[in-house]
Order: C-alpha cells, then structure tokens, then sequence
C-alpha cells in the first residue's frame, strides 16, 4: 500500500492540495496532510484553515511513496523555504521516487535541476522556472517520477494522474466516473 503526503505551506491553493487528498483516500490511499508550518492549522490562499494531520518533523520519510507540492503563491515560497522538504524532494528524485507538483509549485522542481529533459507544465507565466524542460501544455504531465500539473482548474486531472500512477488506468478512470469529471 502506498502512502503519500501532501505538503501544506500558509499561502497554499485550497483547491489543489485538498482535491488530490480528497481523490487519494477515496480510493484508500494512505495520504497525510503535512504542515512545514510551526502548527498543524495551515491558513490557505483564500483565508481558508486547514487542520494537518502532522507537522514535517514528525513525517517518517521512510514509509512514505509520494511527495505532493500544491500551488498558491506564498504557499509555493512557503514550501520551498522549508530546508526539511527540500532535502525530502532532492533524495525522492535522487531515488527514483514519486514527486507532484502543481501550479507555481513545479517551479521549485525546476529551480532545483530536476526537470531537465522531462516533460512539465506549471500555471501560465511559470514555464521560465521549468528550468531544462519540455513545456507541455496538458492539464496535468508524467514523466517517470515526476507529475506536474498547470493550476487550480486541473486539480482534479491532477489528483486523478496521481491515482493512475499508484493504481492503474482503469482505478482512475472508475474513480473519475465516480466524481463526474468530464474532460
């Protein structure tokens, strides 16, 4: 089974980090709220709180299959501003493991070489911080083990890339039938 967190900085897009939560534990993905915060309640973008389920000290990284980076401008400076997370996303990619990102968050990927020569989208006006990569423009974007997506609107194709990587295509096809996503 596979366990994935999603990473909460104050400033972050409500939308984007809660939607892949959401979608993940629909399908009973362990899937941990993260705050890189001094408290588990994490005030969003849009003056949202959100109570974490734990503080980035208290993650086990060893257990953990996913790293997922939400948008939201200060909440994107927030998490790259966290040296902890940021050691997690260098050894994650070094590893071979899983790292998400959506909205401005692809940014940090890019500004810390791991997007070189891979396929990405970030929001409009990010691409220059894609650093190395091939910008595609898809709502959501893998390749290998990294998944990036392009804003708030495509949170849940998004989230549902991130089903299908830890599942299969047709987990994530059931699973966007069951929420009524259409494309």
């Amino acid at each position: 089974m596979s366990k994935v967190c999603v990473f909460f900085g104050t400033g972050f897009e409500e939308i984007e980090a809660l939607t892949v939560v959401d979608i993940l534990r629909r399908q009973a993905i362990e899937t941990l709220m993260v705050s890189v915060m001094e408290e588990k309640t994490v005030m969003g973008s849009h003056k949202i709180p959100v109570i974490t389920d734990a503080l980035i000290q208290e993650v086990d990284f060893d257990t953990v299959d996913v790293l997922v980076l939400p948008g939201g401008l200060a909440g994107t400076r927030n998490l790259e501003s966290c040296a902890v997370l940021m050691e997690q996303v260098d050894a994650f990619v070094s590893a071979g493991k899983t790292v998400c990102a959506v909205c401005a968050a692809p940014s940090i990927l890019g500004h810390r070489g791991h997007l070189k020569g891979k396929r990405a989208i970030a929001y409009p006006g990010f691409e220059s911080h894609l650093e190395g990569a091939d910008i595609i423009e898809e709502p959501a974007v893998r390749d290998g083990n990294i998944i990036t997506g392009r804003g708030m609107g495509c949170s849940a194709e998004f989230a549902l890339a991130i089903l299908e990587y830890l599942t299969d295509k047709e987990t994530a096809a059931a699973m966007a039938e069951k929420i009524v996503y259409m494309k």
